[in-house]
């Protein structure tokens, strides 16, 4: 695998958040200090919108909450009904006048029980929850279970509002769930029976009375209609069933034609309900009809793009995606390459034509330029697009959704690593059209970060229409799962994309997701698991003739062999990789498998060997520009000359690394460099600065996410037992 860090043996294993000193007894005036990081108050709740005559509903959730107060319990409500009738709206309603007896902040989670892509997985969302709270993404367990106690942990104390949008079921609900004495709310097409076991309350909501719906398509028109025709606007709410978000489509159309009168609306919705009858979205004819007779009012612009984004699998997008559906390919272009979206001769057509899809009240707005369709609306939208454009039309819509995320998120890749050597994109006739990253590496991970659920989906669907962009896509997310360490979507992205290669017969896309998906494998625990992933590539490679790609995997084997206990075999996998990557052209990796080599000669306790291996690594590496991993090979160098009792040796090398890895903000080696200082300090009998460098690493391991892991847990060991020592002497 190409670019990748095959040198690589971070543990992977469960995380504690903020730092933690247990002492027996403290003799002398020692006093100790942890930076706290400062306190995240997400507040993440969309806006609320006026509600009609719901007063009822509300009164009942604020009577439920304030008798969970009294006891010191938690708040867990769940609204159901119909799709259209108002539950994220009373949701919302009644939580933001919350936020004064709440002020330590909202957690927001859309669920996705309507999604295309599927319901959204509960780990994803206990991490973004986790990050939104202030923690750290490396600081995010791999494990659900740990994630979950992390959590809960996390909330305990704080005052907290939770909405859980649009809930497929209890089992999906119950992991989100905080401690503490907050409230949570949720909203789901299905009553959730399930979720009384946890103490929940359950609120059906019924649609609006006819009088109610009246009054919301009075407050929607804001003219004298209404009252000039009283009985046609009741007539109007019948046949919306009494959902707002039939009402209040239904009188947006109104209100653009101020010169129309109700009975006109009526009348068209009345015929289009029963022409309609047999195509009802879960039974909502009324709504259907309401959403067909605004769809054939709009432009004819605006409405191809309403229907093309019914195609798009995710539950959100950027103005990007809108440009790129209805980009048309230039017959003079003999190949597509990717190029910005902005810069595009659709751009103006499609943002005129976004502007027109909200004042029809068919978008939402859920960011700065960033959309959403309602659930109902998005299956109108793609009941349209199957309705009214040709197969053709909508096969090279979808290429071309998937090609903007696939070309947007290799440029994000070329940002964060630009040594990653990736393998050829294929993209479509095209356009196609990519979407702004910002500036530097951080704000290329924060794009593929916040379009990962629709990343992931464009996978899914990508394997079946177009496999090729399934494997692709996958490759070109790496720096995103191997700096923020989303390991179930890594997980889940290289088996799409392993399974779409084998069904393309590509086998050099095979080896790729096999080596790429079993270092993610590899960090979730699962070693005999990765060994055999590596193993198979390592098979295919050599039945295709590709030296280079099986001297590689030989560092990949070595790491599951060395994670397996099986340190006999993992040294001769190292060595072979030592001697045949650089005759077949990878120095740098060839440095690599001797640095592998020196961290196994010091754990059989082989310190001269470990000094000789380290020192060619740190040779070929510092020549290869890879400062990262030469100070690795220092801190192997320092902590070799230590075991021989070469203290002023191990000194040099040690605070060298330090040095470098400081700078760069590496803080897990910078934590094994602030360890191996402090076991130093103790060689020389200095407890104080053992005791000041130990407490300084173990804050850089918990900075990393590493404060459960076997190197966090000795340096605590020490630090206590000198903290312990009578007179503060060697313990």
């Amino acid at each position: 695998m190409r670019g990748q860090e095959q040198g690589s043996h971070n543990d992977m294993s469960g995380t504690v958040y903020g730092p933690a000193v247990q002492a027996h007894t403290v003799y002398g005036g020692v006093h100790v200090r942890a930076q706290e990081p400062a306190p995240r108050r997400p507040w993440q709740l969309p806006a609320s919108a006026p509600i009609t005559n719901r007063s009822a509903e509300l009164d009942v959730l604020e009577e439920r909450r304030l008798r969970a107060g009294q006891g010191g319990h938690h708040t867990l409500v769940s609204v159901s009904g119909l799709g259209g009738v108002g539950k994220t709206a009373l949701a919302l309603a009644w939580l933001h006048r919350l936020r004064a007896d709440f002020p330590d902040g909202q957690l927001y989670a859309d669920l996705g029980a309507q999604s295309p892509a599927g319901p959204t997985d509960p780990a994803e969302v206990v991490g973004r929850f986790l990050r939104a709270l202030g923690v750290a993404a490396a600081q995010v367990p791999a494990a659900f279970a740990e994630r979950g106690t992390l959590y809960r942990s996390l909330t305990a104390g704080l005052k907290l509002v939770v909405l859980l949008d649009d809930a497929a079921s209890a089992a999906q609900v119950r992991p989100l769930l905080p401690g503490g004495a907050g409230v949570t709310a949720v909203t789901s097409r299905w009553r959730l029976p399930g979720l009384t076991v946890d103490g929940c309350h359950l609120v059906q909501l019924e649609p609006l009375g006819v009088e109610d719906g009246v009054e919301l398509l009075a407050a929607t028109l804001a003219d004298g209609r209404v009252d000039a025709q009283p009985e046609q606007a009741r007539a109007l709410v019948t046949l919306c069933a009494g959902l707002p978000l039939a009402v209040r489509v239904a009188g947006a159309r109104l209100a653009a034609r101020p010169r129309r009168g109700i009975t006109t609306m009526v009348r068209a919705l009345a015929k289009e309900h029963e022409r309609l009858e047999g195509l009802a979205i879960e039974g909502d004819h009324n709504v259907r009809a309401a959403l067909d007779q605004t769809y054939q009012e709009l432009p004819e612009g605006a409405a191809r793009l309403y229907r093309l984004l019914g195609l798009h699998p995710g539950t959100e997008f950027g103005d990007a995606v809108a440009i790129a559906v209805l980009a048309r390919p230039d017959p003079g272009d003999a190949a597509s390459a990717p190029a910005p979206a902005a810069e595009s001769p659709a751009a103006a057509d499609a943002l005129a034509s976004l502007d027109l899809l909200h004042d029809a009240n068919l978008l939402t707005d859920t960011d700065e330029d960033r959309h959403r369709l309602h659930d109902l609306v998005r299956l109108h939208a793609a009941a349209k697009a199957a309705q009214d454009e040709p197969p053709r039309e909508r096969a090279a819509a979808l290429r071309r959704i998937a090609d903007h995320y696939l070309a947007t998120a290799t440029a994000a890749e070329y940002a964060v690593d630009p040594q990653h050597r990736t393998m050829a994109r294929d993209y479509g006739p095209g356009p196609v059209l990519t979407d702004e990253l910002g500036t530097g590496p951080e704000a290329a991970l924060d794009w593929q970060e916040r379009e990962l659920p629709t990343l992931m989906a464009v996978v899914r669907l990508a394997r079946g229409a177009f496999p090729e962009v399934a494997w692709q896509l996958a490759d070109a997310l790496w720096p995103l799962f191997l700096r923020r360490k989303f390991y179930e979507e890594w997980r889940t992205a290289h088996q799409e994309g392993l399974a779409a290669a084998e069904e393309l017969r590509d086998t050099a896309a095979q080896c790729r997701m096999l080596t790429s998906g079993g270092v993610g494998v590899l960090g979730l625990g699962e070693h005999t698991r990765a060994l055999e992933m590596f193993e198979r590539a390592a098979r295919q490679f050599q039945a295709d003739g590709d030296a280079l790609g099986h001297a590689r995997t030989l560092n990949y084997r070595g790491l599951a062999l060395q994670r397996l206990g099986r340190l006999d075999e993992a040294t001769r996998c190292f060595r072979l990789a030592a001697r045949e990557l650089p005759g077949v052209g990878d120095v740098r990796a060839g440095g690599l498998a001797r640095l592998n080599l020196a961290d196994v000669a010091l754990a059989l306790g082989r310190p001269d060997e470990a000094v000789v291996h380290a020192t060619a690594a740190h040779t070929t590496l510092l020549g290869a520009g890879d400062t990262y991993n030469a100070a690795r090979a220092d801190i192997l160098l320092g902590r070799a000359h230590l075991a021989r009792g070469a203290a002023d040796l191990a000194e040099g090398r040690l605070t060298a690394a330090l040095t470098v890895l400081r700078a760069m903000s590496a803080a897990y080696e910078t934590a094994r460099a602030l360890h191996a200082l402090a076991e130093l300090a103790e060689h020389r009998g200095l407890p104080g600065p053992a005791r000041a460098a130990y407490l300084e690493a173990l804050t850089s391991y918990d900075r990393a996410g590493r404060a459960a892991s076997p190197d966090a847990r000795s340096a605590r060991a020490r630090f206590e037992a000198l903290s312990a020592a009578p007179d503060g002497g060697p313990a």
